[in-house]
């Protein structure tokens, strides 16, 4: 978290095409790429431009500087700030964590430095994750009395119950493989070799049928709020649409001809 003065001149975000893959890279190095509410309308907004565009298979999440993001800005969480105001900032970021979720497209963090607070949320609302060795995470709002509240939704959802509680808690970072092992990052690599990994994971989904793909991450977070049997009846009904798709009537005709 931070509560520098925002530079004036200095945009929030960064939009670059390579090929079929997105990258929106934080670009506030200087705050530590803190969410401010121009920075969570800029990433709401490139988003959802970027969701009706068929040329993009994937999007990457980055950032410039040492911080991946180090949360809410608390300039903006001062004690000119009421309830309702407050109230307003942490819908608008929780409106952009769903809508990573709801983007067609799947979203990976590449996370090069620290993640605390806001910032790991990020981290975790997004579907994959990337690290750097050198990278740490935190939902350090305790450390200021402030429990991270909104965080511990996203936290929750991918860490297991007492780890998540701990890191709540305790404020305490944790490096990049115990981030890992703990289901919150999905590959930890190198600094250097860190893009890298990341295009290798990008090209790899983005080689896929984006319909297929589209269709799947729906149905994976629908299904993980059901039931047992509800879930299976909309993973039936969906792959039942899937299949039917010309992709996927493609992908089982060649395999059906291998097998003559």
């Amino acid at each position: 978290m931070s509560a520098h003065p925002e530079p004036a001149a200095s945009a929030p975000l960064r939009l670059e095409r390579r090929g079929p893959v997105a990258w929106l890279t934080l670009d506030r190095p200087q705050r530590y790429n803190v969410l401010s509410a121009e920075a969570i309308a800029a990433l709401k907004a490139a988003l959802d431009g970027l969701a009706s565009d068929a040329d993009v298979r994937v999007i990457v999440l980055a950032a410039e500087g040492k911080a991946f993001c180090a949360g809410h800005d608390l300039g903006e969480m001062g004690p000119e700030a009421g309830v309702e105001e407050l109230r307003a900032l942490f819908a608008a970021c929780s409106e952009l964590m769903v809508a990573i979720q709801r983007q067609p497209q799947p979203v990976i963090a590449r996370v090069q430095g620290i993640a605390t607070a806001a910032g790991c949320q990020l981290v975790a609302m997004c579907d994959l994750a990337v690290a750097s060795s050198a990278a740490r995470f935190a939902v350090s709002g305790i450390n200021l009395g402030l429990f991270c509240s909104t965080p511990a939704v996203a936290l929750s959802r991918n860490v297991a119950q007492k780890p998540a509680l701990e890191m709540l808690l305790t404020g305490e970072f944790i490096d990049a493989e115990t981030a890992r092992a703990r289901g919150l990052v999905n590959r930890v690599a190198a600094p250097e070799a860190l893009d890298a990994e990341v295009e290798k994971l990008a090209l790899a989904i983005a080689a896929k049928s984006p319909a297929a793909v589209a269709a799947g991450k729906r149905l994976f977070y629908r299904q993980r709020e059901l039931a047992t049997e509800a879930a299976y009846a909309a993973a039936g009904d969906v792959m039942a649409r899937n299949a039917v798709m010309p992709d996927a009537r493609e992908g089982i005709a060649k395999f059906t001809r291998r097998e003559r």
